[in-house]
């Protein structure tokens, strides 16, 4: 027995702080990046621009995740994953002010790009890591995976806030200093106190991407994870941050400092409330010892429920001659709606992409689902821009609905192959 497997709740444990300290950072970073770069001038379009390599590394990262961690091991791309966010952040902080809009977009989507390659090996190894932990026994796998997605991402969100905090308090490149520091403590923590165990390097293979797996079920919830993911991308990376700091912010500097406090407060709140429904999930379809085929089941219906709260949100702003705060406060409401509904829905994939990965392929699964989450991410993170530039945020609203009906529309397909 490994150290690690002999006990699995340290090893958990451990991975778990990785991933907490590596998702903080994320969360601030991005809005660090977007509310700084929107306070510069930054069109829509050219906000999208500066997440696109992000989500584009995201993908090839996954693609090759299998091999990666067959060539290092779990442990050292979890290593690599915090240390290539330390260089992120290091290298974005020499941005120099004077530089031209092209020069500052090619910059930042570069270094985004190497933070998206940081961020997929540090959720691979995390997760895949889950997979060969959790206890089998009393529905351990849902229950453990719910609680590492759902810690997860109410960590970010509180990323998210630091971030729009940080820049209102401290300024950009003092932030960003900050986040590489402490991100450089916790990694020397992990390393310190990470128990051996964890798979290594094993015998060299060819390194090739994925581009599906030799399981439909995988294939077909990967595809309904890319349009969920594209639902939910398409107007909060870039519509509705652009929108609340146009209607919160009276333009001058203590009105757009004010704006960053409330715009990163609500993202917090979403993200948050999203990992907090997402660790309850398991309680709200009903317990973690469901079959496989009744969480599968349960998965269509949610997926179905998401489908009508864009469309309802799209038409309402469409209908109202401009913001009004009864609106903004409708607008709240109903992304909360999504949010739970959402969070109910990526809680649900996140257990069947374990649930269904072999455990001598699950790296490669794993990586393949989550390269369909990127491409999900990279679509909606481009219509973002694209459609609040053409139609404000109604567009992005409507563009959030029709992905929404893709993703229920995949999902069904899982009845045909149960």
């Amino acid at each position: 027995m490994t150290p690690a497997a002999a006990n699995p709740l340290r090893a958990y444990t451990a991975v778990t702080a990785a991933y907490w300290a590596f998702m903080l950072s994320d969360g601030a970073l991005r809005m660090l990046v977007l509310l700084h770069f929107n306070a510069l001038g930054f069109s829509p379009v050219q906000l999208a621009w500066l997440f696109l390599l992000y989500e584009v590394a995201g993908m090839v990262t996954n693609l090759c995740a299998g091999w990666l961690a067959a060539r290092f091991g779990l442990a050292a791309t979890l290593y690599a994953g915090l240390a290539l966010q330390i260089g992120a952040l290091v290298a974005l902080a020499q941005l120099d002010p004077a530089w031209s809009i092209a020069a500052s977009v090619t910059f930042v989507m570069a270094v985004q790009g190497v933070s998206g390659v940081a961020k997929d090996l540090a959720k691979m190894s995390s997760k895949s890591a889950v997979k060969l932990l959790a206890p089998t026994q009393n529905g351990g796998l849902f229950r453990w995976v719910a609680v590492l997605t759902g810690s997860k991402n109410a960590v970010k969100g509180a990323g998210f806030f630091l971030g729009a905090a940080l820049l209102g308090l401290a300024g950009f490149q003092a932030a960003i200093w900050g986040m590489a520091a402490v991100l450089l403590t916790i990694l020397i923590a992990v390393a310190a106190f990470l128990p051996p165990g964890l798979p290594g390097p094993s015998k060299p293979t060819k390194a090739r991407g994925e581009w599906r797996s030799s399981d439909a079920r995988v294939n077909v919830l990967s595809l309904a994870r890319m349009f969920l993911f594209g639902a939910r991308d398409v107007w909060f990376v870039v519509g509705l941050p652009i929108y609340f700091q146009s209607v919160l912010s009276d333009g001058t500097p203590d009105g757009r400092r004010e704006a960053f406090f409330l715009v990163g407060g609500f993202m917090a709140c979403w993200i948050i409330g999203y990992g907090a429904v997402q660790a309850l999930a398991p309680r709200i379809l009903g317990g973690p010892t469901q079959s496989e085929a009744a969480i599968t089941r349960k998965a269509i219906t949610w997926a179905g429920a998401l489908v009508p709260i864009p469309f309802a949100l799209a038409a309402l702003t469409l209908t109202t001659d401009g913001p009004a705060p009864w609106l903004t406060a409708t607008l709240v409401t109903g992304l909360l709606i999504f949010g739970f509904v959402f969070a109910v829905n990526s809680s649900v994939h996140s257990y069947l992409i374990l649930a269904f990965g072999a455990a001598e392929r699950i790296t490669r699964d794993v990586g393949f689902y989550y390269m369909a989450n990127a491409a999900g991410r990279l679509i909606g993170t481009l219509l973002s821009g694209v459609s609040y530039q053409l139609g404000g945020l109604s567009a992005c609203l409507a563009t959030a609905g029709l992905m929404a009906l893709a993703s229920w529309l995949a999902a069904r397909r899982l009845l045909l192959r149960q």
